[in-house]
């Protein structure tokens, strides 16, 4: 079931979304599957977090065309946007392997 945009600001977070998603969908998925096989045990898992979900998430919105977004996929939409924005002034290891794993490198010219 698609999201009427007359209800949601669709258009906007859209544009949100791909501005802050700046990798491909399979640069994305190279990374998601690197990583898990590479998960280091001393940390806790990122699955443990929602971050390998919301990983997938990215996916398969960035499969989608935009007048086929659900509310899900507008929730993932949501909180990736919030997540990179609150992890934007970070310059740690962990801030950015979070952000790579939903599709934002931050070392990555704009």
């Amino acid at each position: 079931m698609s999201v009427d945009s007359e209800n949601y600001d669709a258009d906007l977070l859209w544009e949100e979304f791909h501005g802050v998603v700046n990798m491909t969908s399979e640069e994305l998925r190279a990374h998601l599957l690197a990583d898990a096989a590479e998960e280091d045990v001393t940390l806790p898992s990122r699955s443990d977090l929602g971050l390998d979900e919301l990983g997938r998430g990215v996916l398969h919105v960035l499969a989608k065309r935009k007048t086929d977004l659900t509310k899900d996929d507008l929730d993932t939409m949501r909180q990736v946007v919030e997540l990179v924005e609150t992890l934007d002034n970070r310059t740690d290891d962990e801030a950015r392997r979070v952000q790579l794993s939903v599709g934002h490198d931050p070392l990555r010219a704009t």
